[in-house]
């Protein structure tokens, strides 16, 4: 019993990664479920040895992932990476009315690396963020890349009412400047963003779809 106590305090100081589980909901449908509270990017591959792919930044909140409708007789494999890193300061947004214009010049929109001539050191955040409204559903994004070891960057959403943010957009490192095309329930909502890192790694589970 003692070596049992001593092993998951060990667990808890260590932060080690809660066991990701994951089960058949039909043929070609799979469910994953994990335990904690931290952002967490979910992974797929159809490989042992990946590539894997990210389905999703999950927010802290969240504990389960749906799947659905898979390639049949096809193995996948399913891990977490959690994720961290500073965030910049938040930026509230209220758009016009009116609906996305797809005619409209978006040249501003794709991501950008912007000379600053900041000076950049390992895990700092980004700072400076600003946020100009183009149009009823788009908002350029700026920022200073105060950060020298960064994964990418996250562009993070809190729509009003919501209870916490989730990620719009994931960037490359380095970018500074950005274009969102935002949803309708985005029309007013707080922005952020992240110089994310990734942390440990959960275990793999591995299921075959049927068909």
């Amino acid at each position: 019993m003692l070596r049992v106590l001593l092993a998951l305090s060990a667990l808890l100081l260590t932060g080690c990664s809660p066991a990701l589980r994951a089960e058949m909901l039909s043929p070609n449908d799979i469910a994953l479920e994990w335990r904690g509270s931290a952002m967490r990017a979910v992974e797929f591959a159809t490989s042992p040895d990946g590539p894997y792919t990210v389905l999703q930044f999950a927010p802290p909140s969240q504990n389960t992932y749906k799947h659905p409708d898979l390639m049949p007789r096809t193995p996948f494999y399913y891990r977490l990476r959690t994720i961290h890193g500073p965030v910049s300061g938040l930026v509230p947004v209220s758009l016009p009315p009116g609906d996305f214009d797809e005619s409209a010049d978006h040249s501003w929109a794709p991501p950008r690396v912007v000379l600053s001539g900041a000076v950049r050191s390992p895990g700092a955040a980004p700072t400076d963020l600003r946020a100009e409204v183009k149009h009823a559903n788009g908002i350029l994004f700026t920022w200073t890349d105060n950060a020298s070891d960064e994964e990418g960057y996250l562009v993070e959403v809190r729509a009003e009412g919501a209870a916490e943010f989730r990620v719009a957009a994931v960037l490359d490192a380095d970018v500074n400047s950005f274009g969102l095309v935002t949803l309708e329930e985005e029309k007013v909502a707080e922005y952020r963003v992240r110089a994310y890192y990734s942390g440990e790694v959960s275990n793999v589970v591995r299921l075959v779809t049927g068909g």
